[in-house]
């Protein structure tokens, strides 16, 4: 009695399985993209900028 799967099973496992190779390449997909757009890393030192008077100014939130 433990024959062969019903047709509606073996249909349901295919569409599982093309759904998981379908997230493998979307997920291969985006790793490929972000390789490719990695921004340059930035240095650890901080660039100190002074005003007219000579008196360093205040660091940003972006120089961190």
């Amino acid at each position: 009695m433990a024959g062969r799967p019903t047709a509606a099973k073996r249909q349901k496992e295919r569409a599982r399985q093309e759904k998981r190779q379908e997230k493998a390449q979307k997920k291969a997909q985006r790793k490929l993209e972000q390789q490719q757009s990695e921004r340059p890393e930035r240095s650890g030192e901080l660039t100190v900028t002074y005003n007219e008077e000579g008196e360093p100014e205040g660091f940003n939130f972006h120089d961190f």
